[in-house]
């Protein structure tokens, strides 16, 4: 494959053309700026499929000290607390600039914005467009990006690598269809998205397997609690991948969940439907794997009104033959965020000189070891802000990048899937992890399209074998209680291979 260079005059690159590419574009005009998008714009990414809305603290009885307070509580000790006190207190002032630049946020009767409920959450104060949140407020800030000149938008284009010199961002390595090119800079901004792509049942595009991660690790930069992977509760439980969310909101609405007898299993659970996250997922998990099934009934609290409430949930249930207003809609767990990420700091710089991260490959710290709902477009829409401020205030020097002698080939997760969910799902076990990592570790150092997704995988299987307690999101069958003293996760591309080889030789060792 040839690779040539292509000229960009040193203008930043973000790769990844999502709500946070997006955002992080628009704040940096009328600064030039070149936007990669791995497909057609708004095809494949996760922020068009987000329903359930955004967080702010506006309703007259709520505040920032309370939406910081239910933040702190979901992300069981592991949250940055002086990064969501400033996303929380920014988010308000975020939801107006959305409105100004088109977004079309539902209203009630008297013209306010109108404030759904989520779990774990205190307030009302989840802001909707309808039930299809993210959808809505993508194409309204794409409309701006293609009016706005100083957005160079490039669809189709997949980025291979990172190049680095000296430990400094110099460009990076893009293919388009089988031709390669570098675009020389020494700014990039890493807003790729997820990893639900690497399990069997998710919510998320099947392409998002942590392409952000997996450029970051190669690139030397430090990976923060990886292990911390969300599973939605309530994701339609048919053969359609991805899995249609069915949202929070309509639990919010009082929908309750119950099994194929109409017994409501959470009944007598601190929160019963609105307990958080990572207890729904889990109960819900336990009773599938008692052979039960699992039905999110609506017909009591919305009847005849679900469709006007949820039309695009109810378009995909009565897709899948199911009709929410006379019938219950069978529901499972599904691989929906991740809160780990790549490591940045107060303004989104990694650990690696002219690389940031924005959105949900970036480890801010805001959601610590479970996100609370609706706060993921929340943190892409204020961060996006800080991101750009501070890649603008960087010097736009650059140099003809030293390219790699070979050029990897377009990722593709589907032949690590059914082992990443086995060992990384909703539950997890050491004898598991190890077996995986050792599996894992023999892909990643391929060079098969399965490489970048195993080498991510990889990573998240080392951070989890190495957290020996059960927190959040992160549920460990051999260590069921919480160790007090356990602190944030950190991993480089190094160190997680030295594990991984460490494990893999003591397996050995064992075997013989």
């Amino acid at each position: 494959m040839t690779t040539y260079v292509h000229d960009i005059g040193g203008a930043p690159v973000i790769i990844g053309a999502g709500l946070a590419g997006l955002m992080t574009a628009l704040h940096l005009a009328p600064q030039p700026v070149v936007l990669l998008s791995r497909t057609p714009l708004g095809t494949d990414a996760s922020s068009t499929l987000a329903q359930g809305g955004l967080a702010a603290s506006l309703g007259e009885d709520d505040s920032p000290d309370l939406h910081l307070a239910d933040t702190l509580a979901a992300g069981d000790g592991l949250c940055n607390e002086e990064i969501a006190r400033r996303v929380v207190e920014a988010v308000p002032h975020a939801v107006e600039n959305l409105i100004r630049l088109g977004a079309p946020f539902d209203r009630a009767l008297d013209g306010k914005l109108r404030l759904g409920l989520e779990a774990a959450h205190s307030r009302r104060r989840v802001v909707h467009a309808a039930d299809a949140t993210g959808h809505q407020l993508f194409h309204a800030l794409l409309a701006v990006a293609r009016r706005t000149r100083s957005i160079t938008i490039m669809e189709g284009i997949t980025a291979l690598r990172l190049v680095v010199a000296e430990g400094c961002t110099v460009g990076v390595l893009a293919v388009l269809e089988s031709c390669a090119f570098a675009l020389p800079t020494r700014r990039v901004v890493l807003a790729t998205g997820g990893i639900g792509g690497l399990f069997c049942d998710t919510t998320n595009p099947l392409s998002s397997f942590g392409h952000g991660l997996a450029l970051a690790a190669c690139a030397g930069a430090e990976l923060a609690d990886l292990e911390f992977v969300q599973f939605h509760p309530t994701a339609l439980d048919t053969q359609r991948r991805p899995m249609p969310l069915i949202s929070e909101a309509v639990r919010g609405e009082g929908a309750v969940l119950v099994d194929e007898y109409g017994h409501r299993f959470l009944a007598a659970t601190p929160g019963a439907e609105f307990a958080s996250r990572d207890v729904v997922a889990r109960a819900i998990a336990n009773q599938l794997a008692a052979g039960h099934r699992v039905y999110l009934d609506a017909r009591q609290c919305l009847g005849q009104k679900f469709a006007k409430r949820f039309p695009a949930i109810d378009a995909a249930c009565k897709q899948a033959g199911i009709d929410p207003a006379v019938e219950p809609i069978p529901v499972r767990p599904a691989a929906h965020y991740h809160m780990g990420g790549v490591a940045v700091d107060t303004e989104g710089r990694s650990s690696v000189s002219g690389l940031w991260a924005c959105g949900e490959v970036a480890h801010t710290g805001l959601h610590g070891a479970n996100r609370l709902a609706s706060n993921s477009l929340a943190e892409a829409v204020t961060t996006a802000a800080w991101v750009a401020a501070s890649v603008a205030g960087t010097s736009a020097g650059w140099q003809w990048p030293r390219l790699p002698a070979t050029v990897s080939v377009r990722p593709d997760p589907s032949p690590v899937r059914q082992l990443v969910s086995n060992a990384l799902g909703i539950f997890r076990n050491g004898k598991a992890l190890g077996e995986a990592i050792t599996t894992l570790l023999t892909i990643a150092v391929g060079e098969t399209a399965a490489a970048d997704p195993a080498l991510v995988a990889l990573l998240i299987a080392i951070a989890a074998f190495r957290r020996e307690e059960s927190r959040g999101s992160h549920f460990r069958s051999d260590f069921l209680g919480r160790n007090p003293e356990a602190l944030p996760s950190r991993l480089t591309l190094c160190t997680a291979f030295e594990n991984a080889v460490a494990l893999s030789w003591q397996r050995s060792e064992r075997s013989c």
